[in-house]
């Protein structure tokens, strides 16, 4: 499978934590080699009533925002798997969900216990009105 496929099947995890009430954050990190860009940062975001996903490029020496909705900004943070980024962690409240490559580039998706034990309030205030 190609990273787009793979990351597609993990985005969709994503995209059901946003929908179950689960998500508390999601990340992408460890960069290849030394790059200007070390992290984006993704969290939800209520934008005129809709929810939308607010993703934070964090530089060496600024932080740009950029806000988009649920499905464009799969294709935003797709684009940057294996350049620069090797891993995304999707942070639930009922697990946590790491999307890794190797350095032969082999993609791993594993799942471990949660780290987060409260989802994003902005999430569940959009879900409870």
């Amino acid at each position: 499978m190609s990273f787009n496929e793979t990351f597609t099947d993990f985005y969709n995890n994503v995209k059901a934590s946003l929908a179950d009430g689960t998500f508390a954050k999601l990340t992408l990190a460890k960069t290849i080699g030394n790059t200007d860009l070390m992290n984006i940062y993704v969290r939800p975001i209520l934008e005129e009533g809709e929810l939308k996903l607010e993703l934070k490029y964090k530089f060496q020496q600024e932080e740009v925002i950029e806000i988009h909705t649920i499905d464009a900004a799969r294709d935003k943070l797709g684009a940057y798997i294996n350049n620069p980024f090797m891993s995304a962690i999707l942070f639930t409240t009922e697990f946590d969900l790491k999307y890794k490559l190797n350095k032969k580039r082999a993609v791993s998706i594993t799942e471990k216990g949660n780290t987060f034990g409260n989802a994003s309030e902005v999430l569940l205030e959009y879900l409870n009105r």
